[in-house]
């Protein structure tokens, strides 16, 4: 017979690789671990841990009974949280994890909306890029991932379809990507753009997976990008832009605040967007705590402002009366 705490015990070893590190995830002694690793593999009838003085590695049969553990226990989780709605024990709890860029544009509004309406929900938040951010959730570690996809990156979208084939996916937002150069550069007054355009400039480039879209993107506009500075952080992007170093194409949610007046922004022409979404296991749609949240997170996603590129530039006549009017104040 399966024990649910078995599993729990099994996902903790084939995370951490040894039974000293799945102890102390799990708030246990380490002969406890070991004892119900034996009493699993006796119920099973063959061995699920492969053990060296190294490290401690699943099976064949290991491997597939982690991934049925997770479906049962994050099933557990939904039935007790509704469970416990229904008798009124307490009101729930939600944990969220989510990339960076979703993590500061989107969640702090949702989270204090919940807990405004219901301070007794447990929130918890962890930020955590994609596709980690996915494990999570279906290792039952959480119960709602934000994620995204480019549906217009040639082969991106079926792929994301597939990878997410077995999750619940609410659409909270289309977030088009905009390019920034630096004030001064030859495009600076434009008010879209081409990524051709840009084949001969120095680029700044973000995150990993936003970095493989990007060369994506610009191969299919027939050149490869000399990514000469590659950081993971969104402010050091815009700065280094700032600086004349580069260009750079972010999502507009990383734009949280608008960037500096010697970045400019362009349209990217044609559009490309990624859509933002919320993923969830199906199970946990009925939990009341977590439906709150994604309601919340849609209510969130609609109230984003969204960043305006650069106005069109001033007609010849318009900047001869700005001069005009200058000459007279001085």
């Amino acid at each position: 017979m399966i024990e649910t705490r078995h599993l729990r015990t099994l996902r903790a070893v084939a995370q951490t690789g040894s039974f000293a590190a799945a102890a102390r995830q799990l708030s246990c002694t380490q002969p406890a671990v070991s004892q119900q690793m034996k009493s699993l593999e006796l119920a099973m009838g063959t061995p699920l841990l492969i053990r060296t003085s190294r490290e401690v590695r699943v099976t064949e049969a290991g491997a597939a009974l982690v991934r049925h553990s997770a479906g049962v226990l994050a099933g557990l989780h939904a039935a007790e949280e509704e469970m416990a709605a229904f008798a009124g024990l307490r009101t729930g709890r939600v944990r969220l994890a989510s990339f960076l860029s979703g993590t500061s544009a989107l969640i702090p509004s949702a989270i204090a909306a919940v807990r405004a309406a219901h301070p007794d929900i447990e929130v918890s938040l962890v930020e955590a890029p994609l596709p980690r951010s996915i494990d999570l959730l279906r290792n039952a570690d959480c119960d709602i991932s934000l994620a995204f996809h480019h549906p217009k990156i040639p082969g991106a979208g079926a792929k994301t379809q597939d990878e997410w084939r077995d999750l619940a996916v609410r659409p909270l937002l289309t977030d088009p990507l905009v390019v920034l150069v630096p004030e001064g550069h030859r495009l600076a007054e434009a008010d879209q753009v081409e990524l051709a355009e840009l084949a001969d400039d120095s680029w700044v480039m973000g995150c990993h997976r936003c970095r493989h879209h990007l060369v994506q993107l610009c191969e299919h506009a027939g050149f490869e990008p000399r990514a000469e500075y590659r950081t993971d952080d969104y402010p050091t992007v815009i700065g280094l832009v700032a600086a004349g170093l580069g260009v750079a194409v972010l999502p507009e949610l990383a734009l949280s605040e608008p960037p500096s007046t010697a970045i400019r922004l362009l349209r990217l022409e044609p559009t490309v967007h990624r859509e933002v979404v919320a993923l969830s296991m199906s199970t946990s749609l009925s939990v009341p705590a977590v439906g709150l949240m994604l309601r919340e997170l849609e209510r969130s996603a609609a109230r984003l402002p969204r960043t305006s590129p650069n106005p069109p530039p001033p007609s010849t006549e318009s900047r001869r009366g700005e001069a005009s009017k200058a000459r007279l104040l001085i």
